[in-house]
This record gives C-alpha cells, structure tokens and sequence, in this order.
C-alpha cells in the first residue's frame, strides 16, 4: 500500500476556555454532569492559574515538533495528527484525518512516558478501533520511560533546580495517582520506579535517603488510590526534621497543565512555605527539542517494525 505513515499523537485534552470547563469535566465523567460543588472547584483551581491551563498550546507544540523531527529524517514519509482524550480533536477524530490524508497505516504515540491499562492503554484501544473501522493497520508504543533523552532532560532539570535548594533537600519523582484495583498487574508503579531510579543515578542522588516516590493529583473517589500523596510526604519530612527542602520531579507529566501548575505549584508550595520547608519543582519536558526528535525516533522504528 502507498502512502505516508499515519502518526496519531495523543494527548488527555484540556478545556479550550472558562466556558468549556462543564462540558469537558462531564466528558470525564462519563457523561455525567459534575456537581455545583464539583464545578466550582474545579474552576477555582483554573482561575488560580489564570483561568485556563496552557496545556492545548503546549501539546500542539509537542505534536508539531514531532511532525518537523520526522520530516526532517523522512520527508513526505509521515503524516502526523494529533487526538486526544477528553477533548477535541478526539483520538477518533485524529485517526479520521490520517485517513483522510491517505495513510497506509497508523502509529500510535501517547504524550506519558509509562504505561498503564487503564490510560495509556485506554488511548490505543480507542485509536486502534478507528484504524480498524478504516482498514488501517495499527501499531501502539506502549511507554518511553526509559528514553536516554527523557532521563538525560530529567537529570538536566534536577540538577537545575538543586542549586537553588537547601543541601538537605529531598528529591520527590512524583506521577498520576490512580485507583489501587487498577494497577493490579499493571506495570505503571514499576516503571516509575525505573524511571526515576535512572534519572537519580545520573544526578549522583542516594538512593532513598536522597530521593523517593510519591503520587499526586488522586481522584476524588470513594476507592482508594494509590500513595503515599505528595502532601502526606511533605509533612512527614518537616515532621520528621529529616529535609531542609523538597524538589517535586512530576516525571508522569509532560507539559505544564493543571496536575503540575495547581496541585503542585499553588497547593503543594503552600503546604511546604506552612511547613518551613523549602520548596522547588522541575520544569517540564513540554517540546524540549531533544526529547521530541528522541519520541519520533521511536515512531520511525516502530512504523519500521523494529
């Protein structure tokens, strides 16, 4: 078959403005609508942030650089598009465009480096199902955690925001909290120990004493998630008198949205400043070019079969 590879690059998805916030928040819900309580705070938290999350810019961002890394290597040889979850262009809505565009086959490329069932999985089950309703075979990476340019960005960014800390400061890897029953055989808590283990050895940072683990950003549920929350840990350091300073490396995140501009800059920062705990946070990957051009690499060995 002749044709460019389709790439579909996909992302969570982030109200376009204030008026959006409802119905992307029922959209997450499932088509439920939320609550007034609900509502009102979640707009709370965007208003805290400037009313909007930069996340729709920063993913396009991201997409177009891959495109650009890949046309570069290729030209003509791939088309790029991007879907996302819970917000237009939808995966769907993605993979409709590469057909439109004459792609011989999909490659499906999630903006998180590790992978769990219930989200990155959930991403290429609907992406694998539109490039089957149009005939398209499909290929999925799974997770990039362990990327040499991810982990070299993550030490860059640590290393960075070291300088301006406490000596005693504790490095927190932290990422997406999700439900206890859904990470049953799941490989998402291993790969964020792997992760963050590589990034801590090429900072030089001692295991456990230097740095640890911790999950953010848990849904408001009745279940439990898994922990221990990134403002359980803070307390305990100043409780315990074992950290001058905490550094947050939010390494389940690639771009500066809600989970990393509110539940860390605004609510955990304010905890610490509470605590007398110094406090800093890692940049984000964001389209770090490196990184970028290290994701489309991955994309043409995957189209590649290798």
């Amino acid at each position: 078959m002749s044709g460019p590879t389709g790439v579909v690059v996909m992302a969570y998805g982030t109200p376009g403005g204030p008026g959006d916030v409802e119905a992307y928040y029922t959209h997450i819900r499932r088509g439920r609508p939320p609550t007034a309580e609900q509502l009102a705070d979640l707009v709370r938290r965007y208003d805290a942030i400037g009313g909007t999350s930069p996340m729709a810019a920063r993913t396009r961002a991201q997409v177009d650089a891959v495109a650009a890394a890949l046309e570069r290597d290729r030209p003509g040889g791939f088309v790029v598009t991007l879907g996302q979850k819970h917000a237009a262009p939808f995966v769907e809505d993605g993979v409709a465009g590469l057909a439109r565009a004459g792609a011989r086959s999909v490659v499906g490329l999630v903006l998180a480096p590790h992978y769990s069932a219930s989200s990155v999985g959930q991403y290429h089950e609907r992406a694998a199902a539109a490039a089957g309703a149009a005939g398209l075979p499909y290929a999925r990476i799974d997770s990039w955690h362990l990327e040499p340019a991810f982990i070299d960005f993550q030490a860059r960014a640590v290393r960075d925001a070291l300088s301006g800390l406490p000596q005693r400061t504790k490095v927190l890897f932290t990422a997406h909290s999700l439900p206890e029953h859904a990470l049953v055989d799941d490989p998402y808590p291993d790969q964020l120990r792997r992760s963050a283990e590589a990034t801590a050895d090429a900072v030089g940072l001692v295991p456990w004493a230097g740095w640890g683990l911790g999950w953010q950003s848990a849904g408001r549920t009745p279940e439990p998630w898994r922990g221990p929350d990134v403002l359980e840990i803070l307390r305990d350091l100043a409780g315990t008198g074992r950290s001058d300073g905490a550094l947050v490396v939010p390494q389940g995140f690639t771009s500066d949205h809600l989970e990393v501009l509110y539940d860390l800059d605004v609510e955990a920062a304010a905890l610490a400043h509470e605590l007398g705990l110094a406090f800093g946070r890692t940049r984000v990957v964001n389209d770090d070019p490196d990184v970028m051009a290290a994701l489309a690499a991955v994309v043409r060995r995957t189209a590649d079969g290798s």
